[in-house]
Order: structure tokens, then C-alpha cells, then sequence
């Protein structure tokens, strides 16, 4: 179902499959409205990820924060956008408790809900090609465990695996991507 990083690729452009994001507009970690309006003309990297999750995200979320540090330290100015494919669960007051407990920073990395299970599974396969799908008696849920950085004009372009633990391949190609 899942697969452990190796590191062994560095083919992160994705760029000539021509992926665009939806348009949307959901709540963030904060009760506010967040979406395409506010992430125009600037980078972001996004996944999708659940606060219950009892496999895959207690990987991929300390490493997006580690990203995001990485970022912040050389300067470099861009969002970071994790998606709940468990909206019923994960209210705003859930995903505020969840980002403080994973040290993200607030100010550019947002948490967002507010969208139904069919919402979320339609934005995943349109955005980013990717499924969103429940798994019957089992707490889990299929979801991506790749980071997609998206451009200053909604095109997603690169794809990195978030399960890898050698970071410093991915925050080369993105300080490369970003700068």
C-alpha cells in the first residue's frame, strides 16, 4: 500500500504532465478562509495527510516541517499546504493542536478542512492525480504520501516523496525550483 523512500530518484519534474490545482477555498487550522486566492504568486508544497493516522503521516508531517525550517532558514519565502482526507474528524481546532504539536509554523504552513470526504477525494484526483480512498474496518486511509510543489500559477511541478528520510536532495531541487 505504501512505500518506503530510498532516495534514489531524482526525477522531481512532473511538469510535462500539465497538472493544474482546482481552484478551492477551504478553513485552515484558524477557522479562516484559505485557498487559491491567497497561494497566487507564490510557491507551495502540498500533501495530504490526517491527524489519526496510524501509518504513513507521522513520517511525512515531521518532514514537511523539516522543509519548511530548511525554507525559512535559507530564505526562501513560500506556503506549505497539508490537505486532512478525514475532514469529519479534523476540525480547525484539531488541525491548530496538530500543527503546534509538530512545531509547524503557522505563519506559512496551513491545515486545512472544511470540505466534504467527496470534496477532498475529487480535489486529490483532479490536482494531483492521486486517490483518496477509506479503508473498511481499519482506522487507515489511502492517501498520497508525496509532496507536490506547486508554481506561482497553480501548476504542479515537481513531486518528491515525503516518506524519505535523506532530505537534502529535495531541499536542493527546491531552493534550484524556488529561487
Amino acid at each position: 500500500m505504501y512505500q518506503v523512500g530510498s532516495g534514489g530518484s531524482s526525477e522531481y519534474d512532473i511538469s510535462k504532465a500539465e497538472m493544474k490545482t482546482m481552484n478551492f477555498e477551504f478553513i485552515n487550522q484558524n477557522g479562516t478562509a484559505y485557498g487559491t486566492e491567497q497561494l497566487q504568486g507564490q510557491y507551495w508544497l502540498a500533501n495530504l495527510i490526517f491527524t489519526h493516522c496510524p501509518s504513513v503521516c507521522p513520517t511525512m508531517t515531521p518532514n514537511m516541517q523539516r522543509l519548511q525550517a530548511a525554507m525559512k532558514e535559507e530564505g526562501i519565502e513560500m506556503s506549505f499546504i497539508s490537505f486532512t482526507v478525514d475532514p469529519e474528524r479534523d476540525t480547525p481546532e484539531a488541525l491548530y493542536s496538530y500543527g503546534n504539536n509538530v512545531g509547524a509554523d503557522l505563519t506559512s504552513w496551513q491545515f486545512l478542512s472544511g470540505y466534504t470526504i467527496e470534496q477532498i477525494t475529487e480535489f486529490a484526483a483532479e490536482s494531483f492525480k492521486t486517490p483518496v480512498q477509506h479503508i473498511d474496518d481499519s482506522d487507515d486511509i489511502v492517501h498520497s504520501t508525496s509532496f507536490f510543489l506547486v508554481d506561482p500559477n497553480g501548476n504542479v511541478i515537481r513531486k518528491y516523496d515525503g516518506l524519505q528520510s535523506n532530505q537534502k536532495p529535495i531541499i536542493d531541487d527546491l531552493l534550484k525550483t524556488v529561487k
